[in-house]
């Protein structure tokens, strides 16, 4: 079970791209959250996982004496939700999904755009976690960081946008 969880239902053992195949994966799970449930849900459900994560990486990391094992794709899923958690924010019927107004689906693709640029050039903080903490922290530590600054930034640039609609 801990591999099937760690790898994300074995997402991560797709032989090119395992941490972009497991953000895939992630996308419409946390989506679907966002849709029948809310962004709490899917914030307090990504911080649950994290910390359930974060013991299974430890107990396999012990095992194998492998840090941060490219297969390992759990992480993925919890920035991934974080950053929708932070990004959308709001509350739409399955009707609603495509509706460029209310921005649901620009945000959500923005914030895997932007989740995959963080995840993958490290910048800042993120790099200084991933470089320098060990264990489970360290594993999930940076795609967190990743997952609420790829967030944020979708915020901010629909939010920018809207505001510009506003001004012509």
């Amino acid at each position: 079970m801990n591999w099937f969880f760690i790898t994300l239902g074995y997402s991560g053992l797709a032989p090119k791209a395992p941490g972009t195949v497991g953000t895939i994966v992630s996308l419409p799970l946390g989506m679907l959250i966002l849709i029948y449930f809310d962004a709490q849900t899917l914030f307090l459900a990504s911080l649950l996982i994290s910390i359930i994560a974060i013991k299974s990486i430890n107990k396999y990391e012990e095992r194998t004496g492998t840090h941060d094992d490219k297969r390992i794709v759990i992480d993925e899923l919890a920035g991934m939700w974080f950053a929708l958690s932070v990004a959308p924010a709001i509350s739409v019927s399955m009707g609603e999904v495509t509706s460029f107004e209310n921005g649901f689906l620009v945000q959500a693709i923005l914030s895997f755009a932007l989740f995959r640029y963080f995840d993958i050039a490290k910048p800042s903080i993120i790099g200084r976690i991933d470089r320098e903490v060990k264990g489970g922290i360290g594993v999930m530590g940076d795609d967190i960081i990743a997952g609420f600054a790829a967030g944020i930034s979708s915020s901010l640039i629909w939010q920018g946008w809207l505001q510009l609609q506003g001004m012509m």
